[in-house]
């Protein structure tokens, strides 16, 4: 039986002179890693191999009992975000969010809304103007991941005593095994932590500020978020480095 979906591949690898393996996050039917046969040769049904970013309507057979690939027989390409090749920063910013679309989902795990929220974000940053903008926009795309996988740190105030953050606080932490912040009162029993500014806590904790924040703290907060995305998938996202440069 075959399956058609709304979907972008989020990564490739080459099987074979002619086919690839993809991994595509599809709207209904979640995350799926399927084989393209044919993909890479000049007439296919894939109109041309397969890249990260490809979007449109996905065919697919569902794999065989106890294996692990569908089969990709068509794949629509629509040319929707060739924008992002614009700004090699924007690029970075969105194959981070790639990786960590990937990383963070489960196969065959629907998120419709996380699929809309990814649509929207590759729109919006091959739009954006300037490193701070592009920045802005992942970390509010970062946050929403996790809101939609149901690992949404605490940020309105200390993750261990539920007090509010404010800036009065004179020492700001964030723990990825707490899942949020942590006030000065409670972080000696966190040994797991990192310490922030009050600014970078402050614009944590009240997300419209992104918007006038300074580039440099921008920066702390994603460095802040790619530390907890570390703990969360217990390696480094690959493209954090090119990212942090």
């Amino acid at each position: 039986m075959l399956t058609k979906d709304q979907a972008i591949c989020l990564r490739t690898v080459d099987y074979s002179e002619t086919s690839q393996v993809v991994t595509l996050l599809c709207r209904r039917a979640g995350k799926l890693g399927a084989i393209a046969k044919g993909a890479k040769r000049a007439k296919s049904a894939f109109e041309g191999p397969l890249e990260v970013f490809s979007y449109g309507q996905a065919v697919f057979k569902a794999p065989p009992s106890g294996g692990k690939l569908a089969t990709l027989t068509e794949f629509g390409q629509q040319p929707r975000f060739r924008g992002l090749r614009s700004s090699l920063y924007g690029l970075h910013c969105a194959l981070l969010a790639a990786e960590l679309v990937d990383g963070l989902t489960h196969e065959a795990d629907a998120h419709p809304e996380l699929f809309d929220i990814f649509v929207q974000f590759l729109s919006d940053v091959q739009e954006a103007r300037g490193r701070a903008e592009s920045l802005a926009l992942l970390v509010l795309f970062e946050l929403s991941l996790l809101q939609e996988t149901g690992i949404q740190p605490m940020l309105k105030g200390c993750a261990n005593c539920r007090r509010p953050f404010k800036p009065p606080w004179r020492q700001v932490y964030f723990s990825s095994s707490a899942n949020g912040l942590i006030c000065e009162d409670c972080e000696q029993a966190f040994p797991e932590k990192t310490r922030l500014s009050c600014p970078v806590g402050q614009t944590l904790s009240d997300l419209k500020g992104l918007v006038t924040a300074p580039e440099a703290v921008l920066n702390d907060v994603e460095k802040v978020l790619i530390y907890h995305f570390r703990e969360l998938m217990h390696r480094e996202p690959r493209m954090a480095k090119h990212l942090m440069k």
